[in-house]
């Protein structure tokens, strides 16, 4: 097992190499147990574990069901992260997810949960009075696991942070449904809403522009999509008129370098903006086609 252990934040990485699953009969039924033997574990208040062995083949059922059966040796794991392993362990959309329905019970102490991967993820029936923050990183957002958020009461929520991706990969959706899902969303507590990661992330400058969460937010996150000048143009002019908003996060974006230089301008407005990773649209030899490419899909 590879560790990595940051004394200051309390965090440590659980995750198996190649010769741990394939010589050590290690996999994702021995995740938990072999955190519950660490001497360190006791003295944590964040948890990642990574690659289980076979990511792409076995879910990670058997370790949420660990950690709920555990859940009172678990009980000082405020943030939790399951699923954290680059391209070379698994791709995002290979990684093979689980049923978090009954961590929310579980875990009433949990400040953050982050998820990487939404193949086989459901979320079920989210209820949970003192999450802060949920991430949900992966190539393709399906609509069962929007609508468990949608309809969460997480009256605490501070952050929310959801790749969207593309439907080739699993989004299910279109800007109308990210509309109606701001619409019907209540987090009264929200300062941070990231939708990123998308296909469709112009529409989506205008859809969040027009929800009730702009007013309330701090933190405005469209980064790694497909934003353009059309979308970076509407940005620019609206921003302003929201005195809340303190830091736009579009990084990783197809703007062009003068819409860039427009962007940053809202220094001026007491807005920090990142703008970086400038991205060019790939054209298609054979159609003529232009394609604007999320960061995160496969």
């Amino acid at each position: 097992m590879e560790i990595s252990f940051l004394k200051e934040q309390k965090t440590k990485t659980y995750e198996y190499d190649y010769e741990d699953y394939e010589d050590g009969g290690k996999s994702s039924e021995t995740m938990v147990e072999d955190i519950l033997a660490d001497p360190e574990f006791a003295l944590l208040t964040e948890v990642i574990i990574g690659d289980w062995g076979d990511a792409w083949e076995e879910d990670c059922q058997a370790i949420i069901d660990g950690v709920v059966k555990n859940a009172d040796r678990f009980s000082h794991i405020e943030r939790l992260f399951i699923g954290n392993m680059d391209f070379e362990s698994c791709e995002v959309s290979w990684i093979m997810q689980g049923d978090y329905s009954r961590l929310w019970g579980a875990m009433p102490q949990l400040k953050a949960l982050t998820i990487k991967g939404s193949t086989e993820l459901s979320l079920g029936k989210i209820e949970h009075e003192n999450l802060e923050e949920l991430t949900i990183i992966c190539g393709g957002l399906p609509e069962e696991v929007l609508m468990s958020i949608q309809e969460a009461h997480l009256p605490n929520l501070r952050k929310l942070l959801l790749y969207l991706g593309v439907e080739d990969y699993g989004f299910e959706g279109d800007a109308g449904r990210i509309r109606t899902f701001l619409e019907k969303a209540d987090f009264p507590k929200l300062t941070y809403l990231g939708l990123t990661d998308s296909e469709i992330q112009d529409e989506l400058v205008e859809v969040v522009l027009e929800s009730k969460f702009i007013d309330q937010i701090v933190t405005l996150d469209l980064s790694m999509g497909s934003l353009t000048d059309k979308g970076g143009e509407l940005l620019f002019a609206k921003l302003p008129t929201y005195p809340n908003i303190e830091v736009l996060d579009v990084h990783y974006h197809y703007m062009s370098d003068e819409m860039v230089r427009k962007l940053e301008k809202l220094n001026e407005h007491h807005i920090e903006v990142d703008a970086s990773e400038r991205e060019e649209a790939y054209t298609s030899s054979y159609d003529g086609t232009v394609y604007y490419t999320p960061m995160l899909t496969e």
